[in-house]
């Protein structure tokens, strides 16, 4: 028995050993991620700071209303929540986004905005689904050769949810797939176009089409993909309309006007007159690197209809995730069934031909935003369930086209009016005071840790700067990754996380102790203390953390920033608690030191058992020694603490 003791005692030593090796290894990673940060990227060491301490940019946004209309308040309070969706997908804290009159939004941003803070903000307009009816190339300059494709890379299996290969060959597509595939084109490596399908994601849904149409499309698509992206033949220099339109996806819907602007459309220079977003109405459009120029019918879709827009990689038939990125896209129940019929008619059109295509109907939908095209992909097949896969991407550039496609339904158009530089609202002396209210905070755990504790409380210092060190790194990293900006809220978050932190270990010890004067050595004390405690130490942290996540869901800006870091804190609290509190702890009680009962131990077990005071949490204790013993007339009625 004694050796089984014994060989468990070992063991534990050696856990708590290895779990600090652990720790300090995980320190020394975040160290070198950020310094390898400040070497190659555009980190810092020091954190950055928010809007109300290191100032900031501010952007005045001003409606862009065609026809003579007027801004609603409902429109305006709308296009306000969508631009702060859009800043905060982007990674920034501390934004803020507010009304200006009837009509204008101003945007404070902390520190300069990236360029793809400013493209967001300047994007915000409406987007739209429309069917293309002509193409031409936009900018010469940009179309150069690319290497040819085969329709294997574009098209889709029948199995909903899963695509064939890059690898596989066009005659493995042709004589396995039973669905039209999109048309797969090579434009130019300036425009790295690869959307090229468009799929449904819900079970279940199939086509119904032959092989053998399966097989002549799958080889008309290969031969297109084969081009190298010169245009075929120059673009008609005139067109008139037959009749009237009988759909969005009729060439009847070009008229004269419009041909005539789209021959003068010039996509290597910026627009010279706002777009017109009239959804009834054809519009001419450039795709966003302009290499392409558009003739784009009437809006079958409204960006409104857009429920969802996430991008990660393609799951395969059986259930396992491919390095093939794709965008997921839900709509809403009214923009389900428009989607449905569109894909429904797109499905049986050819698709587009590299650079130039004439008047007509075609298997490709354009989502515009801005005048500017983000992606125009064919559909597979039809798509009555409102989930469709769009792949052809890399990683970086679905994620920024989700975020597009998601935030992209805003209810107006804006333009730039001012953008100008802003000084902090606070300032660098409210930091300082901040800070000093923090090292006040430290000295006053620290002597109350040395009266109490004793030598014990070198495991409340470690742990002190330990929880700091990680922290510290943890925001600076936030602001290098997510461009996070620690506000006033910010710090008021870290300095409360002090008292989380001296509160774990004020239980633990008290825990300790209890266990002590019941009779136990330090050894077996510590273990049932450690047993004892941590269910109240996860049962009070998970209230903060409960708290902090309620507070960053349903407050403001202001708030978020300390919610952020109260729940930071929180969690770093609880890997503190269990990585070096309890293993330090473990090493010491092992110690002769400690293990004697020293009485600058902390641990003066004669002392403890002659005044039995119990820790009830949160600086509460019950006293029962001697003094109430002597005299009955000191014990509250109650019983409760003194």
């Amino acid at each position: 028995m004694a050796e089984r003791r014994r060989t468990k005692e070992i063991a534990r030593r050696d856990n708590a050993k290895r779990t600090l090796v652990w720790l300090f290894a995980g320190i020394i990673v975040l160290v070198g991620a950020l310094g390898y940060g400040v070497w190659q990227k555009d980190a810092s060491w020091t954190p950055r700071l928010g809007l109300d301490l290191a100032g900031g940019t501010q952007i005045v946004l001003e409606p862009r209303v065609t026809g003579g209309g007027s801004v609603s308040p409902e429109q305006l309070a709308e296009a306000r929540d969508i631009i702060v969706q859009r800043i905060d997908s982007q990674g920034t804290t501390g934004a803020e986004v507010t009304t200006q009159g009837d009509s204008n939004i101003v945007v404070a941003m902390p520190g300069t905005p990236t360029k793809e803070q400013e493209d967001a903000i300047a994007a915000s307009s409406q987007m739209q689904f429309r069917p293309v009816l002509a193409t031409a190339i936009g900018d010469p300059s940009l179309m150069e050769p690319a290497p040819s494709e085969t329709s294997g890379s574009g098209s889709s299996s029948p199995t909903s949810g899963s695509t064939s290969g890059s690898g596989s060959s066009a005659s493995d597509d042709a004589s396995s797939s039973t669905t039209q595939p999109s048309t797969s084109r090579s434009e130019t490596s300036a425009s790295r176009d690869r959307a090229r399908t468009a799929e449904p994601t819900s079970p279940g849904t199939t086509s119904s089409k032959s092989s053998s149409s399966s097989a002549s499309s799958s080889a008309s698509s290969s031969g297109s993909a084969s081009s190298t992206g010169a245009p075929s033949e120059p673009p008609a220099q005139s067109w008139s309309p037959s009749g009237k339109p009988t759909g969005p996806m009729d060439p009847n819907n070009i008229t004269t006007e419009v041909w005539d602007r789209f021959q003068e459309l010039d996509c290597s220079k910026p627009p010279e007159e706002a777009p017109s977003t009239d959804p009834d109405e054809p519009i001419v459009a450039c795709k966003q690197d302009g290499s392409i120029k558009y003739v784009l019918g009437p809006v079958v879709v409204a960006g409104t209809e857009i429920a969802n827009a996430e991008a990660g990689y393609r799951v395969g038939p059986q259930g396992q995730q491919t390095n093939e990125p794709e965008i997921s896209l839900t709509l809403t129940s009214k923009g389900r069934g428009a989607y449905g019929d569109i894909s429904e008619q797109m499905v049986q059109m050819p698709g587009l031909q590299p650079g130039v295509n004439p008047p007509g109907s075609y298997n490709a939908l354009a989502a515009v935003l801005d005048s500017q095209v983000l992606i125009d992909p064919g559909f597979n097949e039809a798509i009555p369930s409102g989930q469709a896969s769009i792949s052809g991407f890399t990683i970086d550039e679905a994620r920024s086209l989700a975020k597009s496609l998601k935030f992209g339904a805003l209810p107006l158009s804006f333009d730039v009016q001012t953008r100008q530089e802003i000084s902090p609202t606070l300032g660098s002396e409210q930091l300082r005071w901040g800070v000093i209210a923090g090292v006040i905070g430290l000295l006053i755990v620290f002597g109350y840790a040395m009266v109490q504790y004793r030598a014990l409380s070198i495991v409340v210092v470690g742990s002190m700067v330990i929880a700091f060190l990680i922290t510290y790194l943890a925001i600076a990293l936030l602001a290098w990754g997510y461009n996070y900006r620690l506000d006033m809220a910010g710090v008021t978050g870290l300095i409360i996380a002090i008292g989380v932190t001296a509160d774990s270990f004020i239980i633990y010890f008290e825990r300790v102790r209890d266990e002590l004067r019941e009779g136990r050595n330090l050894r077996a004390a510590v273990e049932a203390g450690w047993a004892r405690a941590k269910g109240t130490i996860l049962v009070a942290d998970g209230v903060n953390l409960v708290a902090a996540v309620i507070l960053y869901v349903l407050a403001s800006s202001g708030v978020r920033g300390f919610a952020f870091t109260l729940g930071l804190t929180t969690l770093i609290d609880l890997a503190i608690f269990w990585l070096f509190t309890h293993p330090m702890l473990t090493i010491l009680a092992r110690g002769k030191f400690f293990a004697s009962g020293h009485p600058w131990s902390g641990f003066d077990v004669n002392r403890l058992r002659e005044a039995k005071v119990r820790y009830k949490g949160r600086g509460t204790f019950d006293i029962e020694g001697p003094l109430e013993r002597d005299n009955p007339a000191t014990v509250p009625a109650e019983g409760g603490a003194r």
